[in-house]
């Protein structure tokens, strides 16, 4: 069991270490055109929806976003009005990471590392090594995911293992909690995501537990936006607080649809792992268009439940 527990430790640390050198190399390649984008292209909340679509998507983290977003909120480059629309933007931009981690690269894994190995080594020019570190992440980001299907059925043999997977698929509330504590420890929902992909591959768990552990993610993703927030400004606060509240919201109106969008992603889908994809997919381009004309309204009620600039 012990063992298991470090195997299972190591590739949840490859994991979050490809995440890691992914994001920085596509930070290198334009990280500092990203707080270009987002100054000059949020004036209204369809800019800003649409800018944190893209830049979601092209640093592969919603987490990474959201700091940003608080920061330069906290520093007054744009108001928590602005930041609503990076918001909703950043979750559906989000998505595309656990659409990326359903790609079955098979024996092509070794040598994208082999060849992001050597960029990052002996890459003189910056682009160079970007790229090197984008390799390196998403080959390992596939090891993780393969190591995570690998241990999925030797650790449900265990009772108390066993015992927790039962609970998951026969209380959706257990899995949502589950998600939401795993995420917040580890910061990053991607990673939660991958090793429930794990478990649905082998058939451990269901499809409705994998989805009720991916709105847990969603909850949880949002402690580092609000870690970063404090002894940041009262704007700066208020838009970690949207960012929680947001997802809260969604996934309290989707715990009661678990099973449609369950039979939504079998109709999509035969593939467990790109089923629970798909799902992502359709609760935050759901949630998030759902919420887009209303911004205002979401403004005007995070100011009455947080209380106006003191």
């Amino acid at each position: 069991m012990v063992q298991l527990i470090i195997w299972f430790s190591v590739y949840t640390g490859i994991f979050l270490l490809g995440m890691f050198m992914m994001k920085a190399g596509l930070y290198a390649l334009s990280g500092h055109r990203l707080k270009q984008w987002l100054l000059r292209f949020t004036n209204t909340p369809l800019q800003g929806f649409l800018t944190g679509t893209i830049i979601t998507a092209l640093l592969q983290s919603s987490t990474a976003v959201m700091v940003i977003t608080v920061g330069l909120v906290s520093t007054g480059y744009f108001t928590f009005r602005q930041s609503i629309g990076i918001i909703l933007g950043s979750n559906i931009g989000s998505t595309i990471t656990t659409e990326i981690m359903t790609l079955d690269l098979g024996d092509n894994v070794i040598p994208m590392l082999f060849i992001g190995a050597i960029l990052v080594f002996f890459g003189h020019y910056r682009p160079a090594y970007s790229i090197g570190m984008i390799f390196v992440g998403l080959a390992s980001l596939f090891f993780a995911m393969n190591g995570f299907s690998q241990l999925a059925k030797p650790l449900s043999t265990y009772p108390i293992v066993d015992e927790w997977l039962q609970k998951t698929n026969h209380s959706p509330f257990i899995g949502i909690m589950i998600g939401m504590i795993l995420t917040a420890i580890i910061h990053s929902s991607a990673a939660t995501i991958g090793i429930s992909m794990g478990f649905l591959n082998e058939h451990i768990l269901t499809l409705p537990a994998g989805i009720a552990i991916l709105l847990g993610a969603n909850i949880g993703t949002c402690v580092t936006g609000l870690l970063a927030s404090i002894g940041s400004t009262y704007e700066a606060k208020l838009t970690a607080y949207t960012h929680l509240w947001f997802n809260v919201i969604g996934v309290m109106i989707f715990y009661f649809l678990i099973d449609p969008l369950a039979f939504a992603a079998v109709k999509l889908s035969s593939a467990p792992d790109v089923q629970l994809a798909h799902v992502s997919v359709l609760f935050n381009v759901i949630c998030s268009l759902a919420a887009l004309p209303f911004t205002r309204w979401i403004e005007a009620a995070i100011l009455f439940f947080h209380g106006r600039r003191p």
